[in-house]
C-alpha cells in the first residue's frame, strides 16, 4: 500500500530544536532504534533511512548495537562452547591469550575492520611472533568472527578476509630411507627399537603408538587398531579419542613392523589386554621429551646417517611416502593416514624422483615388448612374400617356358618394397623405431 502524500513509508524525521533532523525507524526486532548521528537536512535523514530500509528487504540488517560486544568476551565464550578435544581447546586458549586478546580484546567487534587485521598481524610478525604462529592466530580469529558473522548475526562481514593470511610456506620434511630406519631402530635402547620400526611403516602418530595397548595387536591378521590416543595437557596426559572420526582405524602392517612388533610383545609387555604396548624404562607412558633424552636421540640421528632436522613425526612421513609409492588411492592413504581431507593425502602423491624412475622403468618394458610384438609380423610377412615368387618362378621353368626358365636361373627375386616409416611409435607395425627398440 503506497504511502500517503507528504509521510514516509520507512521510518520518520524529525526536525529538532537545534535545527538539525534525527532519523527513527522500526527494526525487524520490533524495536524502535535512532540513527547514530544526526544529521544537517531532512533530505540526508531521509536518505539515510532508504539505506536502513533496503538493508532490511535484502536481508542485511543487523542491530547496531551488537557489533558493540567486546572481542575478549565473545571470543573467550566461543572457545569455551566450541566442541573441541582437550589439546585442541588448550592451544586456541594459548593463541587467543598471547596474541589476539592484548591486542584486540578490547575492541567491539563491529569496530574490527581489514585495516585493523593488517596493522595486527604486522604488530605481531614485528614483535617477534613468528609467521606459522601468525597465520594460526589469524585463522582462529577468522572463525571466531565467522560465527558472529552467520550464526550470531552480530555483524555483517568478517574483517579477516585478507588474501594470503591464513598461508606460510612451509618447508617439506625430510623422508628417511629404509636403510636410515633399520639403521636408527639399531642404535636405539631394545625397548624402543620396535618403537622406530612401527612408527615408520604403519604412518601411526606418536600419540597414537604411546595409546596402543595389547588388545589393539593383532599379529594374526597383521594389524593393529587405532581407537584412542594420548595427549600432554597441562596438567598431565590424557587418554582420548582420535584426533578426528577418520582417526579411529584398523592399519595392516608390513612384514617388518609386524616380525618387530611380536618380538617386543614377547619381551617387554604385560600379559593383560590392557597392558599399554610402548611404555618407559618404568613402565609408564611415554612422553615425548623424556623419550628424547632417553634414547639420545640426536646422537642416534647422526650415527644412522639420517637427514638433518629429522623429527620424530617425520617417520610418519616417511611411512606415508612409501605407501603412496606403492600407487596406493587417495581413499585408501586417508584411510591409512586416519585424515578426513584429500588434501593431506594428495601431498604425498606428488612425483617424486626415485618413484618417478620406477614408472619409466615399467613404462619401457612395456614399450620393448609391444615393440617386440609389433615388429614380428613384419619378419613374418617379408619372408612369405619371398617364398611365394621364388616358388612361381620354379613352377614357369617346369613348363618349359624359355622367358620362365631364365627368370627361375639367373633373375633375382624382386625384394618387397619398403613400408613407409611411421611416427615411431610401438603400436605401428614393423616400424624403424619398433625394429630397433628389438634390437636393443
Amino acid at each position: 500500500m503506497a504511502a500517503s502524500k507528504g509521510r514516509r513509508r520507512f521510518g520518520n524525521v524529525r526536525r529538532l530544536p537545534s535545527g538539525r533532523y534525527q532519523a527513527r525507524y522500526v527494526g525487524p526486532d520490533g524495536l524502535e532504534r535512532k540513527a547514530p548521528h544526526t544529521f544537517e537536512t531532512e533530505r540526508q535523514a531521509a536518505k539515510w533511512l532508504t539505506v536502513v530500509e533496503s538493508e532490511i528487504i535484502k536481508g542485511e540488517w543487523t542491530a547496531p548495537e551488537a557489533g558493540e560486544v567486546k572481542l575478549d568476551a565473545y571470543g573467550r565464550k566461543w572457545i569455551a562452547e566450541r566442541k573441541l578435544q582437550p589439546r585442541s581447546r588448550e592451544n586456541y586458549e594459548d593463541l587467543f591469550r598471547l596474541h589476539i586478546r592484548p591486542h584486540l580484546g578490547a575492541l567491539a567487534l563491529g569496530a574490527i575492520k581489514p585495516q585493523t587485521i593488517r596493522t595486527w598481524r604486522r604488530t605481531l610478525l614485528d614483535g617477534g611472533t613468528t609467521e606459522p604462529q601468525a597465520v594460526k592466530a589469524y585463522s582462529l580469529l577468522r572463525a571466531i568472527l565467522n560465527t558472529a558473522v552467520k550464526e550470531d548475526e552480530l555483524i555483517r562481514q568478517n574483517p579477516c578476509r585478507i588474501p594470503g593470511y591464513d598461508r606460510y610456506h612451509t618447508p617439506e620434511r625430510p623422508v628417511a630411507t629404509v636403510a636410515q630406519v633399520l639403521a636408527l631402530a639399531e642404535r636405539m635402547p631394545p625397548r624402543f627399537s620396535a618403537l622406530v620400526i612401527v612408527a615408520a611403516f604403519s604412518g601411526l602418530r606418536w600419540g597414537e603408538l604411546a595409546a596402543l595397548r595389547r588388545s589393539d595387536v593383532d599379529l594374526a591378521a597383521g594389524t593393529v587398531r587405532v581407537p584412542r590416543k594420548l595427549a600432554a595437557l597441562r596438567n598431565g596426559m590424557e587418554f582420548g579419542p582420535p584426533k578426528s572420526e577418520a582417526g579411529n582405524r584398523t592399519v595392516t602392517l608390513p612384514a617388518a613392523a609386524r616380525t618387530a612388533l611380536a618380538d617386543h610383545l614377547t619381551e617387554y609387555v604385560g600379559e593383560g589386554s590392557e597392558a599399554l604396548v610402548f611404555t618407559g624404562d618404568k613402565g609408564a607412558v611415554l612422553r615425548s621429551g623424556n623419550f628424547r633424552r632417553a634414547v639420545g636421540w640426536a646422537a642416534a640421528l647422526r650415527a644412522a646417517g639420517m637427514p638433518e632436522g629429522f623429527h620424530f613425526h617425520d617417520l610418519r612421513h616417511t611411512g606415508n611416502n612409501l605407501a603412496a609409492a606403492t600407487g596406493a588411492s587417495t581413499r585408501d592413504l586417508m584411510h591409512r593416514m586416519g585424515h578426513a581431507s584429500m588434501r593431506a593425502a594428495l601431498v604425498y602423491q606428488h612425483a617424486n624422483s626415485e618413484r618417478d624412475r620406477e614408472i619409466a622403468d615399467a613404462m619401457d618394458r612395456r614399450i620393448v615388448k609391444q615393440a617386440k610384438r609389433s615388429a614380428a609380423p613384419a619378419k613374418a610377412s617379408k619372408t612369405k612374400d619371398k617364398a611365394t615368387k621364388g616358388k612361381a618362378a620354379k613352377q614357369n621353368a617346369a613348363k618349359g617356358k624359355p622367358a620362365a626358365r631364365k627368370a627361375a636361373k639367373g633373375t633375382k627375386t624382386e625384394r618387397p618394397a619398403r613400408e613407409p616409416v611411421s611416427d615411431g611409435t610401438a603400436g605401428a607395425i614393423g616400424t624403424p623405431m619398433a625394429r630397433k627398440i628389438k634390437k636393443s
